[in-house]
């Protein structure tokens, strides 16, 4: 099982001063190819992170917004990787643009988001998913789905349609800053593109890496 890639190339020259304004570029190409069809969820990546014993996981999250400080996603504090998080502060992330040729993969170190910050996202959520926040004791072992519908409807009932349902304590956002950035492109006969930014004092230098 394998796919002939024939993209064309990237090279240092075009590539942006700096990662967020270039992974700004590829964004929209990962947003215009979902338009069109032809992929799906451009802001799905695959968070990685690894615990205290440094044992690695690995799951699907949503990128919920990003800009020079870093890119950032929402979930329960309480969860396997918000307990990881506490633990080592690190993490890795992987947008998997599998339609379009490419991916992008970011690491660096990990901090919470502001209250007013996650304050602010919960408000824009839909009234069910503000609910599921709450009703979901998330990573935890759980007899029956029936025992999650039955809180998800007590809560439902408790904050109607219509009524302000408060930010969860234990919810939040986490920010990942980067240290490193890079950006692949799948070229023929598996010599892709690799360029690396990496932060260094002042700025960032880019490395091309051996496909």
């Amino acid at each position: 099982m394998r796919k002939r890639y024939r993209t064309t190339g990237i090279s240092e020259e075009e590539l942006a001063a700096e990662p967020y304004a270039q992974f700004a570029r590829w964004f929209a190409d990962a947003v215009a190819a979902t338009e069109a069809g032809i992929m799906a969820e451009p802001n799905a990546m695959v968070l990685s992170t690894a615990d205290a014993d440094g044992l690695p996981s690995s799951r699907t999250v949503l990128l919920k917004g990003y800009d020079k400080r870093g890119f950032v996603f929402f979930t329960n504090y309480g969860s396997r990787k918000g307990r990881a998080l506490a633990a080592n502060p690190r993490a890795s992330l992987l947008f998997p643009w599998h339609a379009i040729a490419r991916q992008v993969i970011v690491g660096g170190a990990v901090t919470q988001v502001s209250p007013e910050e996650t304050a602010a996202y919960f408000r824009s959520r839909p009234h069910g998913s503000q609910i599921g926040a709450w009703a979901s004791e998330q990573s935890s072992v759980v007899d029956s789905r029936a025992l999650i519908e039955k809180r998800y409807a007590e809560l439902a009932a408790r904050w109607p349609e219509g009524t302000e349902v408060p930010v969860p304590p234990f919810w939040g956002g986490f920010r990942v800053d980067a240290a490193s950035v890079e950006f692949w492109q799948g070229r023929e006969n598996r010599l892709h593109d690799r360029l690396r930014y990496v932060r260094e004092a002042g700025g960032w230098s880019v490395e091309r890496l051996e496909p």
